[in-house]
């Protein structure tokens, strides 16, 4: 059984996308809107610079189609400053701060260690044994939020049903570790298969029952476009992981095990390459090599949803510059 396939981007709210992605005159209220109706998938960044409010949460689940998912990246208070050490507050802190209000578009939770965090098994073993993986777990952890989080702020209803799934993302050389590799596998948390244009590791070790890639660039860090050549060869190896199987040429830290499964896995992919523009349009072209319906129209252009206009031009006197 083939698993799901869910690609597109990292972050919506770019000032060089106005009126080359976004067409000109849209609101900038309505990127989110345009964005989710072009791609099935979108990460969320401001997570990870602050804790957001249970009210832009759901105004991001209001402005999306029933069917689109958000991945979240995980705050960097926990990954960069307290370099996960005693995060529990902290972690009770995030899961509370309203993203719950998601409900069933709540996707993968991104967790990215900055570049000078080496493996460290002891903090890392405490780190993942914490992260909750259904609902009841969750709503427990976010009920032991500190101060900083009052009755108005806290989030705390919790979708039936609710499953959580974990991703993290390294930079360090010192996870190419196959303990590291076993670690992932017994929490059920996948490692990020990201592209960096060779400044970190690009690891491709199956550990979870899906697949999170993250696409930066593959010749200039978040600014250079994917070849056709270069989209073709993603294409063919997230094909092999929807399908269950893993590559014949995959870079493992644990190269002793390529785990196949019957049952295939689901495989989110977000292109972070936003510098030049290129990251909506390679998520486009690699998604149609897949088979995932996107917005894209005649000659790489996107089409405007229905019913989703554009602002007009002011009329009257030019300004002088």
């Amino acid at each position: 059984m083939q698993g799901a396939t869910r690609i597109g981007i990292s972050g919506w709210r770019y000032a060089p996308w106005r009126g080359r992605f976004y067409p000109k005159g849209l609101a900038q209220r309505l990127e989110l809107d345009f964005a989710s109706r072009m791609l099935p998938t979108i990460e969320i960044n401001g997570s990870f610079y602050s804790l957001q409010r249970p009210v832009s949460y759901q105004a991001w689940h209001d402005a999306t189609p029933d069917d689109f998912v958000f991945a979240v990246k995980g705050p960097r208070y926990i990954t960069h400053n307290l370099w996960l050490k005693d995060p529990l507050t902290a972690l009770a802190n995030f899961f509370a701060s309203g993203v719950f209000a998601l409900g069933s578009k709540l996707g993968p939770i991104l967790w990215q260690l900055p570049p000078s965090f080496a493996y460290d098994a002891d903090r890392l073993e405490e780190f993942l044994a914490l992260l909750p993986r259904d609902g009841r777990s969750a709503l427990a952890l976010a009920r032991q939020h500190n101060e900083k989080l009052d009755d108005d702020r806290a989030f705390l209803k919790v979708p039936a049903k609710l499953q959580i799934r974990h991703a993290m993302e390294v930079r360090h050389a010192s996870f190419e570790n196959p303990g590291f590799i076993a670690m992932l596998r017994r929490h059920g948390v996948a490692l990020v298969v990201a592209d960096t244009a060779g400044r970190w590791p690009l690891l491709e070790d199956l550990c979870a029952d899906f697949v999170y890639m993250r696409l930066h660039g593959d010749k200039e860090l978040y600014a250079s476009g994917y070849s056709d050549e270069a989209l073709d060869r993603w294409a063919g190896r997230m094909d092999a992981w929807r399908n269950g199987r893993q590559v014949k040429d995959a870079r493992l830290a644990e190269p002793s095990r390529l785990l196949s499964r019957k049952k295939g896995r689901d495989v989110y992919c977000y292109f972070d390459n936003d510098v030049k523009v290129h990251a909506p349009y390679d998520a486009a072209h690699l998604a149609a090599r897949l088979g995932v319906a996107t917005g894209l129209g005649p000659k790489d252009s996107f089409v405007l949803p229905p019913g989703m206009a554009v602002r007009k031009p002011a009329r009257g006197r030019a300004r002088k510059k």
